[in-house]
This record gives C-alpha cells, structure tokens and sequence, in this order.
C-alpha cells in the first residue's frame, strides 16, 4: 500500500509539473500555485524526484525564490491572486446566500492582505542583479 502511495504522489507530481509547465507558455494557467503543488508530491513521493526537481531550472526560476526567501514577483502574486479570483467569482454569482457571498469576500480580502503583507515583492531585475553580487544562481 505504501509503493502505491508514493506512486500516486510522484504520478501527481509529474502531471502538476507538466500543467506548471503549460502555465508558463498560457499565461491564464497559474504557473507557480501549480509547480508548487509538484514541489509538494515530489516530496510525498520520493527523496530522489524531490532533489531532482529542486535541481531543475524550472524550480529556480519560479519556486526558488518563494520557498527559500518567501518572496515573489508581482506578475507571480497577480496571476495567482485574479485566477483565485476567477475562480471564487463563480460561486459568488450563482449562489444566492448572502452569509456565503460574505464569507467569500472576507477571503478575498485576506488572500490580497497576506500576499501583499506576509510575501516580499522583489523586481526580477534585482534578483538577478543581487544573484550576479553574492555568486549564486
């Protein structure tokens, strides 16, 4: 039971890493929330695609930063933040439950205070600049 379990969660990790990767070419395709899911069955999964992925260009492009630092670039925070937009509008239009669309609103409120409050916003440019000062990639 346990080999299958780990199998489902690398086989999860493989298919998020492949729709992060189709994220970065669709820009309506959350990329980060995405790789960041991979990220997390890989480490469920398997030590050996864990450090695998960690090592990829993909992973120091778009997680590296986050999980290290808790940084991201406004484009990241944006896109995540309007696709869950997107996606809790649906509910607030069809349901007529005030106490719901309240509610949903409330997590809206909290997902923009903690992004912009709790996640650095860094320049891309600066980040580079400050990897080219310190040697590190």
């Amino acid at each position: 039971m346990k080999t299958i379990t780990k199998f489902l969660y690398i086989v999860l990790g493989f298919l998020f890493l492949g729709l992060g990767v189709v994220g970065i070419v669709l820009p309506l395709i959350p990329t980060t929330p995405l790789l960041l899911l991979a990220s997390f069955f890989f480490v469920k999964g398997s030590e050996r695609f864990d450090r695998w992925f960690k090592s990829t260009t993909i992973y120091k492009k778009y997680l590296e930063g986050f999980v290290k630092r808790r940084e991201m670039t406004l484009k990241q925070k944006l896109t995540i933040l309007l696709t869950a937009d997107a996606m809790i509008a649906v509910p607030f239009i069809m349901l007529d439950s005030i106490v719901v669309k309240l509610l949903l609103v409330v997590i809206v409120i909290y997902k923009y205070y903690y992004f912009f409050t709790k996640i650095k916003t860094f320049a891309p440019e600066s980040h580079e600049i400050r990897e080219q000062a310190t040697g590190h990639k």
